[in-house]
């Protein structure tokens, strides 16, 4: 019972200081907002259909209305159906990319700055410095070219540029907190190498880690969007926010709707992330006092 109470103590002083910030709030219901509509889909669109092989020539090119909010596109497909269902996606390249990234990479970072003085620590930073020297757009354009453009191919292509920034975090604090009392304190009563990188110094960067996953789902979903506007990822009939915007350019200024409500979902999904950041990184920048 009173491990119990501790931990709900911990957590309210977390939230407390989170809180403060209403611009965190604003981000926090903003992207529970987007995950919301991302998993409800099917069933809040207005127009379902129009998220797949769906045409209505009929309709094409209507202004926004009270039948369309968004409009529609030069198929005649529902514009805000197909940026709920584009939320879906964006979300869905978030989730792979950075579940196949943040966790080697922050190994890595943990391996080599506990072990700073041996070779591999030489080795697995040398190489995160050349992917890094990288831009990972420019990285993953390259990738994404040699590949056949698809939805998996361009989380590969992310992935791969996205690892090493993991590892340079988290190497720079755990190259210094390896020296702290608490990390001797652990080598001398005996634990092994294992636990105090992953008990000890981990915990430590708990904090940091967090702020750049949440800024970094940004940033993803921003890169996602530029390889389907040059064609390398999400291919049609997908509702993919990135090429919504490539397929309406054709048609701006006269139907700027197909274009604009694509582009300004993709700015709310980013701001949310990053307001959501500023708030984690503010709630454990002194530690929950």
């Amino acid at each position: 019972m009173k491990s119990s109470r501790t931990l709900r103590e911990v957590y309210g002083r977390y939230w407390y200081k989170f809180s403060k910030n209403d611009l965190s709030i604003v981000g926090l219901a903003c992207i529970a907002g987007v995950v919301l509509i991302a998993l409800l889909a099917q069933w809040i669109s207005p127009y379902p259909a129009s998220a797949g092989l769906y045409v209505n020539f009929g309709n094409a090119g209507a202004a926004p209305s009270a039948s369309h909010i968004f409009g529609t596109d030069q198929n005649g497909r529902d514009i805000l159906s197909r940026v709920f269902f584009g939320f879906r996606y964006s979300l869905m390249l978030v989730a792979v990319v950075l579940s196949v990234t943040v966790a080697p990479g922050v190994v890595l970072g943990l391996v080599a700055g506990y072990y700073v003085n041996r070779w591999f620590s030489a080795v697995i930073m040398r190489l995160a410095d050349i992917f890094v020297a990288v831009p990972p757009l420019l990285l993953a354009l390259s990738v994404a070219s040699v590949l056949t453009p698809s939805a998996i191919n361009a989380m590969l292509a992310v992935s791969l540029a996205w690892w090493p920034w993991y590892t340079r975090l988290v190497y720079s604090s755990a190259s210094s907190i390896r020296n702290e009392d608490f990390v001797r304190a652990a080598e001398l009563v005996g634990a092994s190498r294992w636990h105090i990188m992953f008990k000890e110094i981990l915990p430590n960067n708990l904090g940091s880690v967090l702020t750049k996953v949440t800024l970094d789902c940004g940033w993803v979903i921003l890169i996602g969007a530029s390889l389907s506007f040059v064609g390398l990822g999400a291919q049609a009939p997908t509702p993919d926010l990135g090429t919504m915007i490539a397929e309406g350019s054709a048609y701006l200024p006269g139907q700027w709707w197909i274009s604009i409500f694509p582009a300004l979902a993709i700015v709310v999904v980013i701001l949310g992330f990053n307001l959501l950041g500023d708030g984690i990184n503010d709630m454990f920048a002194s530690g929950v006092a």
